[in-house]
């Protein structure tokens, strides 16, 4: 097994003291040039790497941000890790990304093991009931909270998205089309993020003078099976015309019921989807779907994660946009 390599090595390698060699890694004045160019010319040699735990016993910062997401299927869980990811290294960053699988107790890990390595802030998409758990890990770091809210979660920042507008719109030109059975699949209404989509849809019916009917709703835990199968009931026991979807996941699975659909009645039937991959865009002509800023929200969070003086509570909103590529009319 190799040796690790250490400041002690490196100045037993050089027959000098190991307080010379910390202060030429740390580049204090007080070292020659001769000495500190040797250091660290020794230092590359050996592959030395400064060690982040010991960094934060001394004081330092240790530049590691956490991310918490419940997967990286969702196309924006991926997209968005990836923008932090590049935007975090370009400043100095390291990014160490969880997946909890909307799981308390796996959230609860992942900070525990953020602590452990001292990381200075935590990016996290609360876990539904996660209530205490973790609480007291994350007081230890700054934490900014990412498109859910967990009101148990104190002094944290949030980078949210703000969709009420873009899904009114949406049914509202789903009326505007005729259609009067619309279908809504979203997340469990325990997020902060089903809630407020389904509140959404809701105020839509109302603006577009049609009663909430509650056998076109579901809400459940948001993966890509249970938007096929809520879309299937929907689009055949329920009647459904039209379907609004409010999650990526859900999206792409009731997009896959939409498009099994017979071709005759298919044309008959319209989708709203939630987020805008590229795929989008040309299938049946393009189709129509609610568009989420990716990437403004992680130049935010990464805003929020190197403000010398955050502001506790802070809370930055962005706009979703309704994209209409064209919708059947019945």
């Amino acid at each position: 097994m190799a040796k690790r390599i250490t400041i002690k090595s490196i100045a037993r390698d050089l027959g000098i003291s190991h307080m010379t060699v910390s202060r030429a890694l740390s580049n204090n004045p007080n070292v020659s040039k001769a000495t500190r160019d040797a250091i660290l010319a020794r230092a590359r040699e050996l592959g030395y790497v400064k060690s982040a735990a010991a960094s934060a016993m001394r004081g330092d910062t240790t530049r590691i941000v956490g991310l918490l997401l419940p997967n990286i299927v969702n196309e924006f869980y991926a997209r968005f890790a990836n923008t932090l990811a590049t935007t975090c290294g370009q400043n100095g960053l390291h990014l160490i990304i969880h997946l909890t699988n909307d799981d308390p107790q796996a959230e609860n890990i992942a900070i525990a093991r953020l602590c452990e390595v001292q990381a200075m802030a935590v990016v996290m998409v609360p876990s539904p009931g996660g209530d205490e758990l973790g609480s007291a890990h994350l007081r230890a770091m700054k934490v900014v909270q990412l498109i859910r809210q967990r009101p148990q979660v104190r002094q944290a920042a949030a980078v949210l998205v703000n969709d009420r507008d873009a899904i009114v719109q949406a049914v509202a030109r789903l009326a505007q089309l005729g259609h009067r059975s619309i279908g809504y699949i979203g997340a469990d209404t325990g997020l902060s993020s089903g809630r407020d989509r389904l509140a959404a849809f809701q105020q839509g019916l109302a603006a577009a003078g049609l009663p909430v009917n509650p056998g076109l709703l579901r809400t459940d835990a948001p993966s890509f099976t249970m938007g096929r199968d809520y879309a299937g009931q929907l689009f055949t026991a329920e009647g459904a015309t039209a379907i609004l979807c409010g999650g990526f996941e859900i999206s792409n699975g009731a997009l896959n019921a939409f498009m099994d659909l017979p071709r005759a009645r298919r044309s008959q039937c319209a989708f709203v989807g939630y987020g805008d991959p590229s795929f989008y865009g040309w299938i049946d002509g393009g189709l129509s779907t609610i568009r989420v800023p990716v990437d403004r929200l992680a130049h935010q969070t990464l805003a929020v994660v190197t403000d010398p003086d955050p502001v506790d509570d802070a809370c930055f909103s962005f706009g979703a946009e309704f994209v209409d590529r064209g919708l059947s009319r019945i």
